[in-house]
């Protein structure tokens, strides 16, 4: 159930245009999981999973898995990013494709990736 409802806000957020990043999600999974917890009746053994569930990095991995969410920031500095500034570049970099002439197999995303000759 809280992946679902978790699901919804991640969904409400992207069609926002917010960024989400690992930490931001992983702090609304905390709380939809505490919220649930307190909605739900408890004996003296569920008092030791209050604390169970801790939105890991391996949760956050298994969760973007689960439901195909692509569009999640890992890290701070790419969150901080200037969006108008890159949605300005995509344009510009449109034009230079076009008026070089390149065909889209000669273009390619070298972020983090790196060339090895031999």
């Amino acid at each position: 159930m809280e992946k679902q409802l978790l699901m919804v806000w991640v969904t409400e957020k992207q069609l926002k245009g917010d960024t989400l990043t690992q930490g931001i999600i992983c702090e609304k999974a905390r709380a939809i999981y505490g919220d649930l917890l307190n909605q739900t009746p408890r004996t003296s053994t569920d008092e030791a999973s209050e604390d169970s569930f801790k939105a890991s990095r391996g949760w956050f991995d298994n969760f973007r898995k689960r439901t195909g969410i692509h569009s999640v920031v890992r890290h701070g500095e790419a969150a901080s990013s200037d969006v108008k500034a890159a949605e300005d570049y995509l344009k510009t970099f449109s034009e230079l494709i076009e008026a070089n002439g390149y065909i889209p197999q000669q273009v390619f995303n070298c972020d983090e990736t790196g060339l090895t000759f031999m």
